[in-house]
């Protein structure tokens, strides 16, 4: 464990359990959370299945929840929407993990506190964040000092509101999205945090597709790199159709959801420099 300021940095320990409850796997990741110095128990995200069913939008309920009635719901509809094991422990605080040497992925920063853990810690320079209005007033979360924290600090604060729980939006965001993440890198003055509420969806879908679509990846490839860093469950059918919509031209195309279940898992050159072409033309909208 290592200090930093008024947090420590902790591994976590995702687990895959039975319905009994019995532990078949444990993997590690190099996800960091937020705590305070007198926390020094190992966190662990535990995931239950559930067996009642839920509004498909936990962000809709009475912000009077509790915050750990608010965990229950949201994560109960992340598997129910996402069919995953994963939970979001938003007492825990802000968790990432690094992906690359200039690209994390992680959940929401809850206070101007975490800014500055972001710029000072892991020399943050942008922060891409993908949650619509009603994610952050769900959790109660202070927009506004964050981004004013983040101007004080230099650091550059984006937005790309996707649905949460929804493939389809997540489909039609993501090039703006990774308009946006490429942009960022490319300046090359920091790294670039990219986040959505527990940085398991969203995030890292978008993480994924900038990697197929600029790092010369294939689709599983991307996918597997970043999964076996941070344990979650972007949904990759969203980044299939994503990747379709820009490098198909032809107007009599057939409808994605008529291919294979393995369609656009990999592109050729001239269609990762068409879909290059276009990503780089969404700049600034």
């Amino acid at each position: 464990m290592v200090a930093a300021s008024n947090c420590i940095s902790l591994s976590s320990v995702f687990t895959y359990p039975h319905e009994n409850e019995v532990l078949l796997a444990k993997r590690k990741s190099t996800c960091k959370f937020m705590v305070s110095k007198n926390c020094f128990k190992m966190c662990r995200i535990n995931c239950k299945l559930p067996d009642s069913g839920i509004e498909e939008n936990p962000t809709r309920k009475d912000a009077s929840l509790s915050s750990k009635n608010r965990m229950e719901e949201y994560n109960i509809a992340m598997k129910r929407m996402m069919r995953n094991p994963y939970e979001y422990h938003h007492d825990l605080g802000m968790n990432y993990t690094l992906i690359t040497n200039n690209l994390i992925v992680g959940s929401q920063p809850q206070k101007p506190e975490d800014i500055d853990h972001l710029k000072h810690e892991e020399k943050v320079a942008y922060i891409l964040n993908l949650q619509q209005d009603k994610d952050i007033d769900f959790w109660g979360i202070d927009l506004q000092s964050i981004i004013k924290r983040c101007k004080e600090l230099g650091i550059r604060h984006m937005r790309r509101p996707a649905e949460d729980f929804d493939p389809d939006s997540l489909r039609s965001i993501l090039p703006k999205a990774v308009s946006s993440l490429e942009w960022a890198i490319s300046e090359g003055k920091g790294k670039v945090y990219v986040h959505c509420t527990a940085g398991l969806g969203r995030a890292p879908a978008v993480a994924i597709a900038y990697m197929f679509w600029f790092q010369g990846m294939k689709l599983n490839t991307a996918y597997d790199k970043l999964t076996l860093k941070r344990p979650c469950g972007p949904n990759k059918r969203s980044i299939q159709g994503a990747t379709y919509d820009l490098a198909k031209n032809d107007p009599w195309k057939e409808p994605f959801e008529s291919l294979p279940e393995y369609a656009f898992e990999d592109i050729a050159n001239w269609e990762r420099k068409l879909i290059q072409d276009r990503i780089h033309s969404l700049r600034g909208t």
